[in-house]
């Protein structure tokens, strides 16, 4: 009689058969592999895969397992590392021609906590290079295919995160967001990606994009595995000078809660965005009405009401997010790690020619444009006018939490486009990200849950975001919704 699959189950589902004596870790790694050989020379989700050392980990592992050393709710499962998170001994290169061959000498904190946990790190995923963009299409190795549809884009930058999920080519994985990057690729595949308030998970051993705007987030196949993995990479890490000390980091309580008399807005102005024809689909809109819906079904008071400002969230991040970039790609030269140009003696040429040659066009057009809002004379009237809308942005925010305990609203305002459409017209990519910049740009909580499917079976994402520190009452809302609709 054949084996019956592991891949049906969640992360937490998995380690409790695992830690009950029911499954093996190698087990859980062949079909994860048997996925891997026949689905990824299409998907591309990864960029290196680990096989070998991955079945040392699980061996490993299984002997901690039974003798009850190891009693994590991710014991033994199979995940996948955004490869912009440095891992020690494996490549990462921010899916980038100038960090092709560098290996880092230690891990991300992140990474480190879910294998203090006894996850197994089986790859680094596909992104967009160096986290920009939002399609997975400006990786210098190549793109990822969205599994519900391969001849369209998985979403970005974590695509191949959230695509390695939703194929079965993992169990749950590791993104980043700065604008979207989790949520936004979390929606266009189907599976569950939440990103948590800046400073919950350290992010030294991330390779920087915009630092203030950068953080560390789970994708998994529901609510619940979000929660349990979010609870283990959630610390206070001395290392990074942005992370905050929480003592509320149980997660996983807040599922059982009831959601009876929770206070939900939706913003009025995220649908209202849809009336010139361009904007939000209309199969979408119907498909975030209908989850609002579903939970004032469960007891939650919806209501409408306005939040400003939405309009100008767009050219504030891709202000503030350009000018960091600028700054915090200026490490990759030539000199110290990563690509360099052969033939080059004189140090300012060989400088240009690696970066020229390095960096793909997105990259460097973000770096540009950065440089140019940080140079003197455009510094006060682009970046600190950005600086004084974001400050803004966060304030609008304030007054809708006052009445509010979450926002609930659309992820993207389309489902997964086709391969290329995107890369055409840069401009229509950035304002792919409407939904999603301004809780990067104040700091908060949010969840992407799925929610339906458009006519032609891609999937629909809802978004549900929350005050500073108020994970809970997402989780809470969310593991509701998901419930109810099985």
């Amino acid at each position: 009689m054949m084996q019956e699959s592991t891949l049906k189950y969640t992360a937490v589902e998995l380690s409790e058969l695992i830690k009950a004596g029911q499954v093996k870790v190698t087990e859980a790694l062949d079909d994860v592999f048997a996925v891997i050989e026949k689905r990824e020379g299409l998907l591309h989700c990864y960029v290196t895969l680990e096989k070998e050392k991955a079945y040392q980990q699980a061996e490993e592992l299984q002997r901690k397992i039974d003798r009850g050393a190891l009693v994590s709710p991710l014991a033994g499962v199979p995940f996948a590392v955004k490869d912009n998170l440095c891992t020690e001994g494996t490549p990462t290169t921010c899916s980038s021609k100038i960090l092709e061959n560098f290996v880092p000498t230690y891990s991300a904190e992140a990474v480190k906590r879910l294998q203090e946990a006894g996850a197994v790190i089986i790859g680094k995923t596909n992104m967009d290079e160096f986290a920009m963009g939002s399609t997975t299409e400006t990786s210098y190795f190549g793109v990822t295919r969205n599994p519900y549809d391969t001849e369209r884009v998985p979403g970005g930058s974590s695509g191949g995160s959230a695509a390695a999920v939703a194929a079965g080519e993992c169990f749950a994985a590791l993104g980043s967001d700065t604008g979207g990057s989790i949520r936004q690729p979390a929606c266009f595949c189907g599976v569950t990606g939440m990103k948590p308030t800046y400073g919950t998970v350290s992010r030294y051993g991330l390779v920087a994009y915009g630092s203030s705007l950068d953080q560390i987030g789970p994708l998994a196949k529901d609510v619940r595995d979000c929660a349990a993995i979010l609870e283990v990479i959630a610390s206070h890490d001395p290392k990074d000078s942005t992370s905050i000390a929480r003592k509320d980091t149980d997660f996983t309580k807040a599922l059982g809660r009831d959601i009876k008399g929770m206070r939900i807005g939706i913003p009025r102005d995220f649908f209202e965005l849809s009336q010139n024809g361009s904007g939000l689909d209309p199969e979408v809109a119907a498909a975030v009405r209908g989850a609002a819906g579903v939970l004032e079904e469960r007891g939650a008071v919806v209501e409408e009401f306005d939040l400003s400002l939405v309009e100008y969230a767009i050219p504030t991040y891709y202000t503030i997010a350009a000018a960091e970039a600028s700054s915090n790609l200026e490490r990759f030269d030539g000199v110290k790690y990563g690509y360099r140009v052969p033939g080059h003696e004189e140090l300012h040429q060989m400088y240009k020619k690696t970066r020229s040659q390095g960096f793909g066009s997105e990259v460097k057009r973000r770096i540009m444009l950065g440089s140019f809002v940080l140079s003197s004379g455009y510094y006060d009237a682009y970046y600190l006018k950005a600086l004084r809308v974001k400050a803004l942005i966060k304030k609008a925010f304030d007054q809708a939490f006052a009445r509010f305990d979450c926002i609930l609203g659309p992820v993207a305002p389309t489902t997964a486009p086709r391969l290329g459409e995107s890369l055409s017209d840069p401009i229509r990519m950035y304002l792919g990200d409407i939904y999603t910049i301004s809780v990067n740009l104040a700091g908060l909580p949010a969840i992407s849950i799925p929610c339906g499917q458009d006519h032609n079976g891609l999937p629909i994402g809802v978004q549900l975001i929350g005050d500073c520190y108020c994970e809970k009452k997402l989780l809470a809302a969310a593991y509701q919704y998901e419930k109810s609709v099985n």
